[in-house]
């Protein structure tokens, strides 16, 4: 997925989207470290701040955890997925 720079959506809420594809599909593994604030500036070439929320906004949602001192590690989609019926 890349990032419509013209788009009405956010580009906090498309870096997002696209860490949660990563872990979707394993790019990122369940326990294993994602991409830190320094990484997602430099990857998408946004400012710091946005990388900083884009983060926060994973772990509200409950897609990673953060561990003091050690980075932002992702967990298990079923944890964080709405179950489809």
């Amino acid at each position: 997925m890349t990032i419509a720079w013209r788009s009405n959506q956010p580009k906090w809420v498309q870096i997002a989207a696209v860490i949660k594809d990563r872990i979707r599909n394993g790019t990122y593994e369940v326990d294993e470290p994602v991409a830190s604030e320094h990484l997602i500036v430099q990857e998408f070439g946004v400012s710091r701040p946005t990388a900083r929320k884009v983060l926060i906004r994973l772990r509200e949602e409950g897609v990673v955890y953060a561990v003091r001192g050690l980075g932002t590690f992702a967990r298990s989609p079923k944890e964080w997925e709405a179950p489809t019926d």
